[in-house]
């Protein structure tokens, strides 16, 4: 196994538990195809770590474990992913059968994916590492799982900067046409998992479409962003009296008024409106109790953010004169570059400018099938604040 040293003082960031070091931080940059697997050194020559390496990547070593004695083989994969599964088994709640399984980093798994639908697993992997050991990851989870069907969807951004092609596949199990039925809290949803968002469904938001159903009884809701009607159904099923759902995708919205009627909901008294998020708020007059705002991501890239910024600012002042005086807004965001400081400071402007105090109630994000590791906030990409506005 080759090694690499670092400049000095740059192991502290593996010690503080950060699972990456950038390419900056070498002192040696040996040849090797992306992916292999290294031995990290500090400048004085002290083993501390196994990482990933990647030659041509910002991100030059992504770190698997800090004993860099460790056999990285199969037995040491196992053990994670059996780790990750316990996990699973003690933190989903009853009458839920769809979580995530491995959440990349947090699970000690750097750059890949896998959730669980029922019986199907959809993974997708993006780093060159991974991408190394896609055979033996596939083969574990046949054995401690056993899935019904293997889905692959390895795609996007994160994938092609590491120089792999995308992967979009049935890897084991019969091709699937339909879409796949779960359970989630005791509501039902049907799941594209091949062409749905992320991989089918937001699985981030569960804990936040259950508390979002504990408070709407009774409730008028304008789900903003709805996708296919994860938090209509929610709410609904917590007793809101309507629903409204907004979003452009008419794909979405007719998966949406599926999922309403599969759990006994009239999509003819719960609106599905296809529309563009911010011209439906502007054009809209009616008021509401209970908005939620989940759109995707506003900055892709740093270099996004200050676009970003305006856009999140734009959509929470029109949400907010959507609500009643003492309206609920539940809002999100998912945007990697858009840090939760960042995030309040925008809601905080939004509502400034629109004459409101905001009462934050609650800080949101995943539940606890998607763990990070406390030294990387860049994984806790999902930040929320529910909140109440009142006059001011």
């Amino acid at each position: 196994m080759q090694k690499i040293t670092l400049k000095p003082g740059r192991e502290k960031i593996v010690r503080q538990g950060h699972p990456w070091l950038f390419s900056g931080a070498l002192k040696t940059r040996p040849a090797a195809e992306p992916g292999t697997m290294v031995i990290v050194e500090s400048a004085s020559g002290e083993a501390c770590a196994l990482a990933f390496y990647h030659p041509e990547s910002d991100i030059a070593l992504r770190i698997l474990t800090t004993n860099a004695n460790a056999a990285a083989d199969t037995d040491f994969w196992r053990a994670r992913m059996q780790e990750a599964i316990a996990l699973r088994k003690t933190c989903m709640p009853p009458a839920t059968d769809a979580y995530r399984l491995i959440n990349a980093e947090g699970d000690g798994f750097p750059g890949l994916i896998a959730d669980l639908y029922a019986g199907t697993l959809v993974l997708s992997i993006s780093t060159a590492g991974m991408e190394r050991l896609r055979g033996t990851v596939i083969g574990l989870f046949q054995e401690l799982i056993g899935p019904d069907a293997v889905i692959e969807r390895s795609e996007g951004r994160a994938r092609s900067r590491e120089g792999l092609a995308a992967r979009n596949e049935t890897v084991s199990g019969p091709e699937k046409t339909d879409s796949v039925l779960i359970m989630e809290n005791g509501s039902r949803y049907l799941v594209d998992v091949y062409g749905g968002q992320k991989t089918g469904f937001f699985l981030d938001q569960r804990d936040n479409r259950a508390l979002a159903g504990r408070l709407a009884r009774g409730m008028h809701v304008l789900n903003c962003f709805s996708y296919t009607g994860g938090f209509s159904v929610s709410c609904l099923a917590g007793g809101a009296e309507r629903v409204a759902s907004v979003d452009l995708s008419a794909e979405a919205n007719a998966l949406a008024v599926k999922n309403l009627e599969l759990n006994g909901f009239r999509a003819d008294m719960h609106p599905v409106i296809t529309a563009n998020v911010f011209d439906y708020l502007r054009a809209s007059e009616e008021q509401f109790d209970f908005v939620i705002l989940d759109p995707p991501a506003f900055a892709k890239t740093a270099r996004d953010v200050q676009r970003a910024a305006r856009g999140y600012k734009d959509i929470h002042m029109q949400a907010m004169k959507r609500l009643k005086p003492g309206g609920l807004l539940a809002s999100f965001s998912c945007s990697n570059f858009i840090d939760a400081d960042l995030f309040s400071k925008i809601v905080r402007s939004a509502a400034e400018d629109t004459g409101l105090r905001f009462q934050v109630l609650k800080f949101l994000g995943p539940g606890a099938d998607h763990p990070t590791l406390i030294g990387h906030p860049e994984g806790r990409y999902l930040k929320g604040i529910l909140g109440r506005v009142v006059q001011g």
